[in-house]
């Protein structure tokens, strides 16, 4: 009886609540039915989960033939055959990189021709004889290098010119030949002029400014091996010396009578301080990897050595041996905005010629790039595996030497006690060391003492590495002219091998200039954001 209670009092609610279903039974058709929404969330996810259930996945389609793109996922992939339009929606492999589940994900630009832009569609009869260079230049290029047989299509544009006295604003891709299109018209124009005894012990006839020391001894070797055959004597001076030793550095300056100053614009410019050096008797002034010297780092310093020399305004005004008047050269890989701005300063829009690539700013079509997400705890673990397959591959068969890059200094050092505790043999070259310690670390590396250089950016600018055949990007670079720099250590004119790019994808601003290089990639068109101002016309001076 105890039990049956509860249930007799529950009844007449249990009949309460059936009462309206059943009179929702007996009403008419004209009245609404209570609507019940389901999410929409829940109808797809349902909608899914049966679509699952009925058909099985389709297979991806894959187009023969080579690659431009290759893809983890196939279905990303592009022909090399196919090039998209420039307002085409791209299916880019790295669009959801962003989220952490994209980790482990990877993508490449292939390979698609064999030799470099700067040597493609020229033609064999071209010679350096068809371009104006004297007999004595020549003999002096076929002693010093041998191996240049026929210009580049950098050099055949910018000697002719250069023998004119025109003022030369080269953009050229990295690796095209550059240092030898200015220095082999300027030797001639240095010999076709009578060295006046009168200019003092410490006023050289040609500078080549250069942003680093290891550029600068690199500039010195091949100017001097040119030089040693012609009778001009190549004197270089790096930043990072005390008064003493610059004043060592410029007495033999004035001793040996050097025709050619190659310098770092802090020595230079404490030399100028100091009276040192006088530069009133420049037949031509260089400015090499012109678009670091420009920036704001050095750009008060080449500002002030520029005032202190005498540049000439037209190409009637180099002619004059008791009155000379400097030709100006800028050459770089990349241009920022604000060229012009300096140029009119010191240069007549009339006497300059731009001279530019189709490949400027453009990704390099013969070296293959890979790109891979990763967290930053995996980057170690991969880059030591990468190192010893690449340590295994060279002992079978030459594959070059390694570059890894880092964006600071302290990345350096703790990569390289890393790398010392899996014994892997190195070389670290970063900006922080003294003068004496940076000395000969990338010549050494050239030479073949180690195999592996880690560094920072300034062994991105203008250092020739045909040796180099990998290039990490252990931190991706800050921005896309340092991508273009550091690729650029690879797949060189005259490089021994094909070169390949690996590159460490681990923050969301890195994934964003990845995005971009693949869209440029697909599109075959130039890097965004990189537009140079150097087609632009020098505005007037008043």
């Amino acid at each position: 009886m105890a039990l049956a209670w509860p249930t007799r009092l529950l009844s007449p609610a249990v009949r309460s609540l059936l009462e309206p279903r059943r009179s929702i039974a007996v009403r008419g058709s004209d009245e609404p039915l209570p609507v019940v929404r389901i999410p929409r969330a829940l109808q797809r996810r349902q909608q899914q989960r049966q679509s699952d259930r009925g058909s099985c996945p389709l297979p991806v389609l894959v187009r023969p033939g080579p690659l431009l793109v290759s893809a983890r996922r196939p279905e990303l992939n592009q022909p090399a055959r196919l090039t998209l339009g420039r307002w085409e929606c791209a299916p880019l492999a790295s669009r959801g990189w962003k989220h952490r589940r994209s980790r482990q994900d990877h993508f490449s630009i292939e390979r698609v021709q064999q030799e470099a832009p700067a040597l493609a569609n020229l033609s064999s009869r071209c010679s350096f004889v068809d371009l104006g260079l004297e007999p004595r230049v020549l003999l002096a290029l076929q002693e010093a290098a041998p191996e240049v047989v026929r210009p580049t299509s950098v050099q055949s544009k910018t000697i002719p010119p250069l023998l004119r006295g025109r003022h030369i604003l080269c953009a050229a891709e990295t690796g095209s030949g550059k240092t030898l299109s200015y220095l082999l018209p300027l030797f001639q124009r240095l010999l076709s002029r009578p060295d006046l005894d009168s200019r003092s012990s410490a006023a050289p006839r040609g500078l080549v400014l250069v942003p680093s020391r290891e550029l600068a001894q690199q500039v010195q070797a091949v100017a001097q091996s040119l030089g040693r055959y012609l009778g001009l004597q190549v004197i270089e001076i790096g930043g990072g010396l005390g008064m003493g030793k610059l004043k060592l550095q410029l007495s033999k300056l004035s001793s040996a009578s050097a025709d050619v100053l190659v310098a770092t614009p802090g020595a230079l410019w404490k030399a100028l301080k100091s009276q040192l050096i006088s530069l009133q008797h420049l037949s031509f002034i260089v400015l090499d990897e012109a678009d670091t010297l420009l920036d704001e780092s050095f750009l008060e310093l080449v500002d002030y050595i520029l005032g202190n020399s005498v540049i000439a305004e037209s190409p009637a005004e180099l002619e004059d041996p008791f009155n000379p008047k400097a030709q100006l050269v800028m050459v770089g890989a990349t241009f920022p905005e604000g060229v012009n701005q300096l140029l009119s300063k010191v240069a007549s829009p009339d006497c300059l010629t731009t001279i530019t690539s189709s490949k400027l700013h453009c990704i390099m079509p013969h070296v293959r790039q890979t790109f891979m997400r990763l967290k930053g705890a995996e980057k170690v673990t991969e880059l030591v595996q990468i190192l010893k397959q690449h340590d295994k591959a060279n002992k079978a068969k030459p594959s070059g030497t390694v570059l890894v890059f880092c964006n600071s200094s302290s990345t350096v050092n703790w990569l390289g006690y890393i790398l010392d505790d899996h014994k892997i043999q190195h070389l670290r070259l970063q900006g922080q060391m003294p003068a004496s310690m940076r000395a000969g670390i990338f010549q050494s590396f050239q030479d073949g003492s180690q195999d592996i250089l880690v560094c920072t950016d300034i062994a991105s600018r203008g250092l020739d590495s045909i040796h180099v055949g990998l290039v990490v990007n252990y931190d991706f670079p800050p921005t896309l002219q340092d991508y273009i720099h550091r690729a650029g250590r690879v797949g060189r004119v005259g490089s021994e091998m094909p070169g390949t790019i690996i590159s460490f994808v681990t923050h969301p601003w890195d994934v964003s200039l990845v995005q971009k290089i693949e869209l440029a990639a697909r599109r075959r068109r130039s890097l965004p954001g990189l537009a140079s101002s150097v087609k632009d016309p020098l505005p007037q001076q008043a």
